[in-house]
């Protein structure tokens, strides 16, 4: 295939006006791949094509959520979001032009290649033979794993006559009913509720990994591996292989498995490639990262004289492809490139009319600065020459800012879900919620005379806040990887032990992963491993045994919850100090409560607002915080106080 002529610079597209420059480019009927920086801005382009596109097609094409040349694959739920992509390009099943949206990470790997995807498909029709047998082995092949119950991509579940499979994609589980050798019926389910939502009369089922495990790829990846490295002593890899089994992390072996791979760019041969802003340097930092990681694979194999059961990796190039070879990918596409700052003009450099919006930072920092009224006379002057549309991240502060602007003479200003309902007029004011991080000002063709104000250009920064732990102990354990043979650690109900390994214990001919620990005198303890969150990790690296089945933990227990009454007395008793007392009254200055409000990103429950509308009263009229002490209903305490505290100030 030959190079395409059109390879272009957009310059003057800042983010979020550069979504409205792939709408117009799929307006000439062809697919748009768009490659993001990162994951992050990902999810920025689909949040702003939902605001300039939204009747557009899209489709994700995440990257695996680990680190080139790892030990562990990538997560059921993400190879499933890429499967069900490559797998519905291979076969033409999205019709009319449509968006990609991918990340550099994932368009920088090499995938399998469309024929293999077409041919590795499963498909049964109702009231047809169907040999189980066959089904169940494709499944073993296709990455799929045997589970008690479907709760995620990949899995699937025999009882009986019934097989549940969860195949790639977000069309959810389905349910194939058996009647002897015959499918007597199928249906989509709901995973969480197990209810059926659709009757089906053919089933489809495509590859849930990327490597496929059969007869022809076993041989395949041992004669890869010997010509690379010789012989497999050693390496239970190349020995779980031989033998057929699923291996964590062989997909980083992917180009031993296929007799050929190919690129993302294969699977669409006509469609436009639009790059993000500084992806160059982002491309030329993952090069970096995969040669240091081989590198260190390398290094660490030659230091074990090639014998142990050490890292043994694919070259980097037969994974991603080098500068010279990412060049020919693009080249046999039209290509647009795209670049927040304005360029000079030249050959391939267009002016795509957009600059970045005006930030309210001085007026915020400024002592005694009325922050609304420079954004009213903003708005004012604006509106006389374009449309203007205010980005909110939440309705919550949608309808704070609406309020806001209209306590300054601003009227006029309609919510909006996207740019359709805005009239396409100067001087129309528009309402979004669309996390944006930073406005925009553009007079180019995609958008017309537009204005794009963001929240944060108003108000700074969000108060974004972790989500709350249910647990505030950080050293319970999750996994048996966080522990190292001799760990002191703490269970539950029998105290400090001592971890010494993994070990397989039969429990009526059943062979059962378990959690060795020692005691004092010698006494063993064997816990599953579906238990660990029973154990927690000891203080300290030393420390007394105790004895199994002894008294001594639980006289330490019991002194423990002793001392639990005394504080919580102690607390109550602050408590009712606060009854007596009355504090300040303190009077809010102009918009400094709406302000704060509008700043909250997330909804609010009707609960958590009346509290701290109700803690806020009771600070502002002197009474005390008693409602702190009553319940709690969603917020800590502390951040209740606070809330309520700014708001009442």
């Amino acid at each position: 295939m030959s190079a395409h002529p059109e390879h272009l610079i957009l310059s003057g597209a800042p983010e979020g006006m550069d979504a409205a420059l792939i709408a117009r480019e799929l307006a000439r009927g062809k697919p748009v791949i768009h490659i993001a920086r990162d994951d992050r801005r990902m999810a920025a382009m689909r949040a702003a094509l939902a605001f300039f596109a939204p009747s557009a097609v899209l489709l994700e094409f995440p990257a695996w959520d680990t680190t080139p040349y790892d030990r562990v694959s990538p997560a059921p739920a993400v190879m499933a979001a890429r499967m069900a992509v490559l797998t519905a390009l291979a076969h033409g099943a999205i019709k009319g032009p449509f968006i990609l949206l991918t990340t550099l990470n994932a368009a920088m790997q090499r995938v399998p290649a469309r024929d293999a995807l077409r041919d590795a498909s499963f498909s049964a029709r109702v009231g047809s033979r169907m040999d189980e047998g066959a089904l169940r082995a494709y499944l073993a092949r296709m990455g799929f794993a045997q589970a008690p119950t479907v709760t995620e991509p990949g899995d699937f579940a025999v009882r009986g006559g019934i097989i549940d499979i969860y195949p790639p994609g977000d069309s959810g589980p389905i349910r194939l009913d058996m009647f002897g050798d015959v499918l007597d019926g199928a249906r989509r389910f709901d995973a969480e509720t197990q209810r059926s939502i659709e009757k089906l009369e053919f089933v489809e089922l495509a590859p849930m990994s990327e490597v496929i495990l059969d007869e022809a790829a076993i041989t395949r990846f041992r004669q890869n591996y010997r010509a690379e490295y010789g012989g497999g002593a050693n390496d239970p890899l190349y020995e779980g292989i031989s033998a057929g089994r699923k291996m964590a992390g062989m997909e980083h072996w992917l180009p031993w498995f296929h007799p050929k791979l190919e690129s993302l760019f294969d699977y669409l041969p006509g469609a436009s490639v639009v790059l993000d802003d500084h992806l160059d340097q982002v491309r030329d930092a993952r090069w970096h990262t995969i040669g240091e990681q081989f590198d260190a694979r390398r290094e660490a194999l030659k230091r074990k004289g090639g014998t142990d059961t050490v890292y043994r990796p694919v070259p980097p190039t037969a994974m991603f492809p080098d500068e010279a070879e990412w060049q020919r990918w693009l080249a046999a596409h039209r290509m647009l490139r795209l670049s927040v700052l304005p360029q000079p003009p030249g050959p391939g450099v267009l002016d795509a009319g957009g600059r970045i919006g005006r930030n309210f930072a001085p007026e915020r920092q400024a002592e005694g600065g009325n922050l609304f009224k420079a954004l009213a006379d903003y708005l004012r002057e604006t509106l006389r020459s374009r449309r203007v549309v205010i980005a909110s991240f939440s309705e919550g502060a949608r309808e704070r800012l609406s309020g806001l602007i209209a306590d300054e003479g601003i009227t006029g200003a309609k919510p909006i879900a996207d740019l359709r309902d805005l009239p396409d007029q100067p001087g129309a004011l528009g309402l979004a919620v669309w996390p944006l991080d930073e406005g925009f000002v553009s007079d180019g063709q995609a958008t017309g005379p537009l204005a794009v104000i963001s929240a944060q250009d108003v108000l700074g920064d969000r108060l974004i806040r972790g989500a709350k732990k249910r647990r505030k102990a950080e050293n319970f354990l999750r996994d048996t990887t966080t522990l190292t043979p001799g760990d002191l650690v703490v269970h539950v109900e029998h105290g400090i032990g001592r971890y010494t390994g993994l070990e397989t214990v039969k429990a009526l001919g059943v062979p059962h992963d378990c959690v060795a620990l020692e005691y004092a005198g010698g006494d063993r303890l064997y816990l599953p491993v579906e238990n660990i969150e029973l154990l927690s990790r000891y203080g300290h690296e030393e420390g007394l045994l105790d004895k199994l089945g002894g008294g001594a933990w639980q006289a330490r227990k019991a002194r423990l919850k002793e001392r639990i009454k005394l504080i919580a007395d102690r607390l109550m008793r602050v408590a009712a100090e606060r009854l007596l007392r009355a504090t300040p009254v303190l009077e809010p200055e102009h918009h400094e409560i709406e302000s704060f409000a509008a700043r909250f990103p997330y909804a609010e429950t009707e609960d958590q607002a009346t509290a701290i509308s109700d803690v806020a009263e009771d600070l502002a009229a002197g009474r005390p915080m008693d409602r702190l002490v009553v319940g709690d209903v969603g917020f800590g305490k502390t951040e209740v106080a606070m809330r309520a505290a700014f708001i009442a100030a």
